[in-house]
Parts: structure tokens; C-alpha cells; sequence
């Protein structure tokens, strides 16, 4: 029997994130499991080699409370007094993060939105989906967009 007791799901504000949330809420409702909701800054986003940039990646703990409290609102009034919800906001470099959160927080399963990128622009942006599920410690479920309904041949 599967027992999923802790479920991951990475926020990035876009639609694909928006998607892969709502699975996380059925499933964390289906198996009455926590629900963890990370934000990660990209320490990657600023020049570290120029002095006036380098600040600006300096968060205080009121920035970090305040991005918490957005990430709370992703979610319904209605779907917080049925699931347990924690939010997590790091700087760091997503991927990483996410798979130390996943270990830190013993998740029983990510659930991720991909962009579902490729060729060129797969090639230097990489893929932050694809980084988690090659390195998690725990299954992953991807969520692209638009979502394909099944349909028999």
C-alpha cells in the first residue's frame, strides 16, 4: 500500500506551477497528508561580480514572511481548512533546493509543474523538473500545460 504522509510542491507563480498545485491538493487531500509549499530565490538570477547586484540578494526575515504569506494565498480558504499546509521560501539554486527540502522534510512525493522546454532553450536553461526527478529520493509527478485529457485510440 502506497502511505503518503508528507507531499512536496515547488512554486514558481506560473501557470505550470498553478497546475502541478492542484494535484498536490488532491492528493494531499485524498491522503490526508501535509502539504509542504516551496518557493526557492534563484541565487543564480544576480551577478555576485558586481557589488550593486549582489545586494539585492540579500532577504530579510520580513521579505521572506511576506513571500510565505503569497504562497499561502495559492491556495483556497476552503482547501486550508481541509489539508495541513507549511510553506518553505530559500535562496538558493531550485533543483538543490527542492531535493534538500524533500530529504529535510521526509516527502513522500514531489508533485512538480514542468515547462516542458526543449532544444535550445532546454540546453541552457536547463530543466528544473528533470534535475528533481533524476535526483529525488522519493517519486515525482510531473504536471505539464496544458494538461492532455487520455483518450483511447
Amino acid at each position: 500500500m502506497i502511505n503518503i504522509k508528507n507531499i512536496l510542491c515547488p512554486v514558481d507563480y506560473s501557470i505550470y506551477s498553478e497546475k502541478a498545485l492542484n494535484y498536490a491538493i488532491e492528493f494531499a487531500n485524498k491522503y490526508q497528508a501535509k502539504l509542504y509549499l516551496i518557493h526557492v530565490l534563484d541565487i543564480r538570477v544576480y551577478d555576485v561580480n558586481d557589488p550593486d547586484l549582489f545586494n539585492v540578494n540579500v532577504v530579510d526575515k520580513e521579505t521572506i514572511n511576506k513571500m510565505k504569506d503569497r504562497l499561502l494565498k495559492c491556495v483556497s480558504q476552503d482547501t486550508k481548512g481541509t489539508i495541513s499546509l507549511k510553506t518553505i521560501v530559500v535562496e538558493g539554486v531550485p533543483f538543490a533546493e527542492i531535493i534538500k527540502a524533500s530529504k529535510e522534510y521526509k516527502i513522500d512525493l514531489i508533485v512538480l509543474g514542468t515547462h516542458g522546454r526543449t532544444g535550445l532553450s532546454h540546453a541552457i536553461m536547463g530543466s528544473v523538473a528533470e534535475k528533481v526527478v533524476r535526483k529525488s529520493p522519493c517519486p515525482v509527478l510531473t504536471v505539464r500545460h496544458p494538461e492532455h485529457d487520455f483518450v483511447m485510440p
